[in-house]
C-alpha cells in the first residue's frame, strides 16, 4: 500500500487543484515554504499535525475532510491490493482463503513466536549468532 504521506499529498494536491490555487498562494496562507509543501504533496515529506492544520486553513477545509478522503484513498487501495492478490492466487491455482485464514498472521507471528516457544521448550536451539537452529527430537 501507499504511504501515508503519498495518499495525503495526493488529496492536498487534489483540492488545491479543485480551488484553482497555486502553490505560492497556499504557501503565503499557511505561512509555510512553497518547497516544504510542495515535497509534501509529491509524498517525501510528513506533515505535522500543526502544519497539517495550517495547510487545511489555508485551504478552507476541515482537516476532517482532508483525513476522510485519504482514508477513502487507502481504503480503495487496500481492496485493490486484496483484489489482485486473489486473482494472483487464482493464477496459481492456490486456494484463496489461506489468505485470510492466517497466512498473513504465520508470516508474522508464527514463525517468531514458535522459534521462541521452540527454544524454550528444547526443540531448537540457538546458534552463536542468535539465530534459531532445529534440532532433531530424541
Amino acid at each position: 500500500m501507499a504511504p501515508f504521506r503519498r495518499l495525503l499529498g495526493d488529496v492536498l494536491r487534489s483540492q488545491r487543484m479543485r480551488q484553482g490555487r497555486t502553490l505560492r498562494q497556499i504557501s503565503a496562507d499557511a505561512r509555510v515554504s512553497l518547497g516544504y509543501i510542495s515535497e509534501i504533496e509529491r509524498g517525501q515529506k510528513e506533515a505535522s499535525s500543526e502544519l497539517l492544520a495550517s495547510i487545511c486553513s489555508a485551504l478552507d477545509v476541515p482537516l476532517s475532510e482532508i483525513l476522510s478522503e485519504v482514508s477513502d484513498a487507502a481504503a480503495l487501495e487496500e481492496a485493490a491490493m486484496q483484489i489482485a492478490l486473489e486473482e494472483a492466487l487464482k493464477t496459481a491455482d492456490l486456494p484463496t482463503t489461506a489468505l485470510r485464514t492466517g497466512a498473513r498472521t504465520g508470516a508474522r507471528t508464527g514463525a517468531r513466536t514458535g522459534a521462541r516457544t521452540g527454544a524454550r521448550t528444547g526443540s531448537s536451539t540457538g546458534s552463536p549468532t542468535g539465530e534459531v537452529v532445529a534440532t532433531a527430537a530424541a
